[in-house]
């Protein structure tokens, strides 16, 4: 008699609990179907600012698919689907393979290239590292159309005297720029100073001074070196890519010695079973 009062009290609490967590999942809900919900934050953020009328059809057609989405799943997997099942456990084993992968690449893959072999690479395959626009050095000059002494300015420029350039854009000067230790591409000059690309790269060809104009100021673009479309890159300018190609590779051989490692460990603890 002990036993049954205190089974049917075991049950009611187990009961409580559970419709006190029906309770707690239910609380703010706006719809339900199948045990799944959908909240009224949800849908009050969808309608936020709307007037009655659009919240009401905003709401309804969020519903609707909801619900249509929940059903399709529901029918979907009434049955079970081996094919479907098979993809899902293929794809979810690449991406848990993938992770550990990159994890592995991150923590032990040297990342340090060699300059000798990036060198080597870039002697291998001189075809594969050609200019698609020009690249230049140099120092950009942005003056007021009335700035004083712009003549002895092209001077400095042409010495590259830094020491007087900068003297005089701190007087005088709207904008400069010094890039003699970095190269830019004819787009990222195009975006600077108003000049049309095809004008740029015919000054560009003959010249290595380019000025330009516009309703209240002047550009004046002193160049100390260049490389124009379609030559070979520079080393330092080919660098990242050649660094990029050679990692990649250390990547792919380092990922296929860690398959091989892990292999042979499990074919050696016998955890890999041959049967004939």
């Amino acid at each position: 008699m002990q036993k049954s009062k205190l089974w049917i009290i075991l049950c009611a609490f187990f009961l409580a609990g559970c419709q006190a967590l029906e309770k707690k999942q239910q609380a703010g809900a706006a719809v339900e179907l199948n045990g799944h919900y959908l909240y009224r934050s949800t849908l009050d953020s969808l309608t936020l600012g709307l007037s009655s009328e659009d919240s009401a059809q905003v709401a309804e057609r969020y519903i609707r698919q909801w619900a249509e989405d929940i059903l399709l799943y529901s029918n979907a997997t009434a049955r079970t689907n081996e094919r479907i099942e098979a993809m899902v456990s293929d794809y979810r084993r690449t991406l848990y393979a993938q992770a550990y992968e990159e994890r592995l690449v991150a923590k032990h893959m040297p990342k340090a290239v060699a300059d000798s072999a990036v060198a080597a690479i870039y002697e291998q395959m001189p075809d594969r590292f050609k200019l698609d626009e020009s690249i230049l050095r140099g120092v950009l000059v942005v003056v007021p159309k009335d700035a004083p002494n712009v003549s002895k300015l092209r001077q400095w420029l042409v010495r590259l005297k830094l020491d007087d350039i900068e003297k005089y854009v701190y007087q005088n000067a709207s904008g400069y720029e010094l890039f003699t230790d970095k190269w830019m591409t004819t787009t990222e000059v195009i975006s600077q100073i108003p000049v049309e690309r095809t004008e740029l790269e015919s000054k560009l060809r003959n010249s290595d001074r380019i000025e330009a104009a516009d309703s209240a100021k002047t550009y004046i673009l002193q160049i100390t070196d260049k490389h124009m479309r379609g030559e070979a890159m520079p080393l330092d300018y080919a660098r990242p890519l050649i660094e990029k190609i050679i990692l990649n590779e250390r990547q792919v051989g380092f990922i296929r010695r860690e398959r091989e490692r892990l292999y042979e460990k499990a074919v050696q603890d016998g955890k890999v079973k041959f049967y004939e």
